[in-house]
């Protein structure tokens, strides 16, 4: 087999011994046989699948397809001590599973250690592109935090552009609320961008809530993430000038009075917030004030 097969970008990580050793000692070095056949109750799942999700649905329409016109793709496993296990093709191993069939034809593919199992089942997936975009960031999160690959060789590897990659690995930033959402389908990998534009946790979750409740689109989402963050500024610096004019006259009161005194200003008007520590300081504060 080539390793075209395990995804086009696949030779990014999987190359001869030569320029295995002048480039990265740390890169994916394989060797495949053959396709074998193999019964199922001999093959298990890989622990560190980056798909986390399997559709009941879309799994039972793959099982009518198998039926129907057979199995198109052998799956990929590796040797392991009680069997084989599984680096791709774990949907096609359930749809059997489902139809009850006894065996499957697959690649056997001989790895140095687990890691290279890890990043060969990463690629394969990015590459079929049917990771939903969460599992997708988690998977490139792997890649760049368990395996050192930077943003850039990521990108090589899946045949994207590196940005992609950057902007794929922001999405774990998103409050779990919002992530569980988008794995749902609710908002999409657009609509995750632009609340990311608004920092603080709980503004993302309530444009979240906002963009679900009125279905908006990915341009309407942006747009008023934009005018929030117009409205956020001129706020910011109404009150930057409010607090220069008032200010002085804090100064002045806290002279006056001899304890802490804050002006708080509204649209309308504001507050004068003065501090006491005891019941005798309230009763001097009183004082000053009534004389």
């Amino acid at each position: 087999m080539s390793v075209k097969r395990l995804g086009k970008g696949l030779e990014a990580l999987i190359r001869s011994g030569e320029d295995k050793e002048k480039n990265n000692p740390s890169l994916l070095k394989t060797e495949t046989e053959s396709i074998s056949t193999i019964k199922l109750k001999h093959i298990y799942p890989n622990p560190e699948q980056p798909r986390k999700h399997f559709d009941d649905a879309a799994l039972n329409e793959l099982a009518a397809s198998i039926s129907e016109n057979g199995l198109i793709s052998p799956i990929t496993v590796r040797k392991v001590k009680n069997g084989y296990e599984l680096i791709a093709g774990e949907r096609r191993w359930r749809a059997l599973k489902y139809l009850k069939k006894r065996a499957v034809p697959a690649y056997v593919v001989k790895t140095k250690n687990s890691s290279d199992v890890m990043e060969m089942a990463l690629v394969e997936n990015i590459q079929r592109e049917d990771l939903n975009a969460i599992e997708e960031s988690e998977a490139y999160s792997v890649l760049n935090e368990k395996y050192g690959l930077p943003h850039e060789a990521i990108a090589k590897a899946v045949g994207k552009k590196r940005a992609t990659i950057s902007n794929s690995l922001r999405l774990l930033k998103l409050p779990l609320e919002i992530r569980r959402s988008l794995i749902k389908g609710k908002i999409s990998a657009g609509h995750a961008r632009a609340i990311l534009q608004t920092k603080p946790p709980l503004s993302m979750i309530k444009v979240w809530k906002t963009i679900v409740e009125k279905n908006l689109s990915v341009r309407n989402a942006e747009n008023m993430v934009k005018t929030l963050e117009v409205d956020h500024l001129q706020k910011k610096r109404r009150s930057r000038n409010r607090n220069h004019q008032t200010a002085p006259i804090e100064n002045k009161l806290i002279e006056i009075l001899g304890t802490k005194v804050k002006l708080k200003s509204s649209k309308n008007g504001g507050k004068i917030e003065i501090s006491y520590f005891s019941i005798d300081d309230l009763e001097r504060i009183i004082d000053i004030i009534s004389s």
